[in-house]
């Protein structure tokens, strides 16, 4: 083992990979689950060194690294060449891609071919969908006939936040919790061997578990799911801007991104840097015959 800053972090040598009976055997034994985002290889080197259980490659890299205001625009081509970048720099946690939106709606034949790209391109061990109506159900089971791994999402699936009325907490209604109940349910049934629970009272979330049997990863669903799960930005403060109620800060990355480049700009402008020690030598006697090749100089003229 070695200590980072007080942290305790396994070396690889002692970890085994992440696999499907390994997280299932946490879960009978009590073990809560951790997974976060990465979206490219130092964020997925972070993750894999912290020794988290599951790393996602989610479609929330459209806000937190392509820049774009929600996560409906990203292409299945942008999230591969993010999720191939992640694959490089994980050895240990269990990798799952995220459909984007427009990648499995169609069709089933859609949705296998997506997940098979993620696998077969990027190296993910498993995919993630949203949503648990009929489409989404059917997607589910096609890809995990296909024997790729799916995990389902329920509560607020942010690429169809605007038919649920915006980024905002779902079941909490008697009828809405039932709706989340029905779809995290039809999603088990369709062989999805985890689902995410999204910003769902704590009550219903706690109230839906004694069904399940898919592993359940939280993130603002409260404390009795299987897992939690936060955005890789938002745990570490890279992000500006006041993060989603659930969101928990544990660094403010961005101040310090912003005060190291602001001291790198300082020191150019003040001509501190470079200093001599950042200097490479050449010989004197190189340096005299390079000197002597050189045109005359016009300053005298």
């Amino acid at each position: 083992m070695s200590t980072m800053k007080n942290l305790t972090i396994p070396q690889d040598a002692s970890r085994l990979p992440v696999t499907l009976s390994r997280m299932a055997e946490k879960r009978r034994l009590g073990e809560p689950l951790v997974m976060v985002t990465a979206y490219d290889h130092p964020s997925a080197l972070a993750a894999d060194l912290a020794g988290v259980d599951l790393v996602l490659v989610g479609d929330s890299g459209a806000m937190t690294v392509l820049g774009y205001e929600s996560t409906v625009p990203v292409t299945l081509d942008e999230l591969l060449v993010l999720a191939r970048a992640v694959r490089r720099g994980i050895s240990t946690p269990f990798m799952v891609g995220d459909l984007p939106f427009g990648s499995y709606e169609v069709s089933d034949e859609q949705a296998v071919t997506t997940a098979m790209r993620f696998v077969k391109e990027a190296g993910c061990d498993a995919v993630k969908l949203e949503g648990g109506g009929e489409t989404s159900v059917a997607r589910a089971r096609a890809i995990v006939n296909a024997g790729i791994p799916v995990m389902g999402h329920v509560g607020l699936t942010p690429q169809t936040s605007t038919a649920l009325g915006g980024y905002k907490a779902q079941g909490r209604t008697a009828a809405a919790a039932a709706r989340v109940r029905d779809e995290a349910l039809a999603l088990q049934r369709a062989g999805c061997f985890s689902i995410v629970f999204e910003a769902i009272p704590a009550e219903v979330s706690a109230a839906i578990m004694p069904e399940m049997d898919a592993l359940i990863i939280g993130i603002g669903a409260g404390p009795s799911t299987d897992g939690q799960v936060l955005v890789f930005h938002d745990l570490l403060g890279i992000r500006d801007g006041r993060g989603a109620r659930f969101v928990q800060r544990y660094a403010d990355l961005l101040d310090e991104m912003v005060a190291g480049v602001g001291a790198f700009a300082a020191d150019v402008r003040s001509r501190h840097y470079p200093a001599p020690d950042h200097d490479y030598t050449i010989p004197e006697e190189e340096l005299a015959a390079f000197k002597a090749g050189l045109p005359p100089s016009d300053a005298g003229s």
